[in-house]
């Protein structure tokens, strides 16, 4: 049952960030500018920031088991559709279909995967489907962008269609159709209204501080820090296995540290945005402060995830889209405030607000800590 939700969570990922590894390819075929196409990301996004927390509170009453299956088989649906899609304008309206999808899945999944498990072992559940998650970048997308040139970009996204298909018929066969409020995790297990409100705000600024510089990546390490568009390629995979050891390093020990752990991500995300700004004219140091905000980015989303199932003050489900819905606004205004500095400032003024934004969030959590006044405790029971 959970590697089928970890497959799920691949296939989420995968067709989120696709379009990134064939933005060429697609804006040549269909005819239409790479903005264009780049709108295929930004809207989705934008999309799971407005939806998430609208249709998690439409379905809460629905058992698990039937949102699940609805869910990938509106991601089966999409994807074929936007294989076959004739123009732009049909494959947006599929991607913005899989987008709402996607703005349900990561509320509902968290509560089901760990209320398999018992709760000492939580953290690490919500480990195992995060590396799913971030195994999209490293080899989700990847091997989408390989498959695609090789053949059309139309097969990559239909072989979505496949996975979703297989994610689908096993979570239908395997998974109880129980009331949703009486599923093992639909409450937290310590509600605090103050805490939720600090893990949401501090996400937020966090995602808004990452993107605020790496919607800009590519333009950094080449103008900044001198690489080739080769050499550019392969850092895109350093920077992918960063944040799978980052995620997977984390989930070993969320269970023991849950709130210091996110405090760390969010550190360490800060020092490698601010070293970028500051060392990322020396290669070696901007491939070694590259890979720190990796190994931070996967993470931060992880452990705010973690959280919710901490301190959610109502049902879990509903606080985990909330959780979605503030870190992908975040991802959303990153952008859009690195694409205002650009035009007054070069590159590396993005990563230095990106990096200030981060030591926000930094300060929203130790401020938080310090009001709290109590030692950590571990999550076991």
């Amino acid at each position: 049952m959970l590697g089928a939700l970890m497959l799920a969570a691949l296939t989420f990922n995968t067709a989120e960030n696709l379009p990134v590894g064939l933005l060429k390819l697609m804006s040549e075929d269909l005819r239409v500018s790479l903005s264009a196409v780049g709108l295929l990301v930004t809207g989705y996004g934008v999309t799971v920031a407005i939806a998430s927390v609208p249709i998690a509170h439409v379905v809460r009453a629905v058992p698990r088991r039937y949102v699940l299956t609805g869910l990938l088989a509106a991601l089966v649906v999409s994807s074929l559709v936007a294989a076959l899609a004739p123009s732009y304008w049909l494959l947006l309206v599929a991607r913005l279909l899989t987008a709402l999808a996607q703005a349900l899945f990561w509320a509902v999944m968290g509560p089901v995967a760990v209320g398999l498990f018992a709760p000492g072992v939580r953290g690490r559940v919500v480990g195992a489907l995060s590396v799913a998650g971030s195994l999209a970048l490293v080899f989700g997308v990847p091997a989408g962008t390989w498959l695609g040139q090789r053949s059309t970009w139309q097969v990559p996204i239909a072989m979505l269609a496949v996975l979703g298909l297989v994610s689908l018929v096993t979570i239908a066969v395997l998974l109880p159709a129980s009331r949703p409020e009486e599923e093992p995790a639909a409450y937290a297990t310590d509600p605090d209204v103050r805490r939720f409100g600090m893990v949401l705000a501090a996400g937020a600024l966090s995602a808004a501080g990452a993107f605020t510089g790496y919607t800009y990546i590519v333009t950094f390490l080449g103008d900044v820090s001198g690489f080739s568009p080769s050499a550019v390629s392969v850092l895109f995979v350093v920077f992918g296995i960063a944040c799978l050891a980052g995620v997977s390093i984390t989930g070993a020990l969320l269970d023991r540290f849950p709130q210091s752990a996110l405090t760390t991500a969010v550190s360490t995300q800060a020092v490698g945005m601010l070293g970028l700004y500051a060392f990322g004219a020396h290669p070696v140091a901007a491939v070694m402060f590259l890979a720190l905000m990796g190994g931070a980015l996967g993470p931060v989303f992880m452990t705010t995830q973690n959280a919710m199932l901490h301190y959610a003050p109502g049902r879990t489900d509903i606080a985990l889209a909330a959780n979605s819905g503030a870190y992908n606004a975040g991802i959303a205004a990153g952008a859009a405030v690195g694409g205002f500095i650009l035009p007054l400032a070069d590159v590396r003024a993005a990563f230095l607000a990106g990096g200030l934004l981060t030591v926000g969030s930094c300060a929203v959590l130790l401020g938080g800590r310090l009001l709290r006044g109590r030692p950590e405790r571990s999550a076991r029971p």
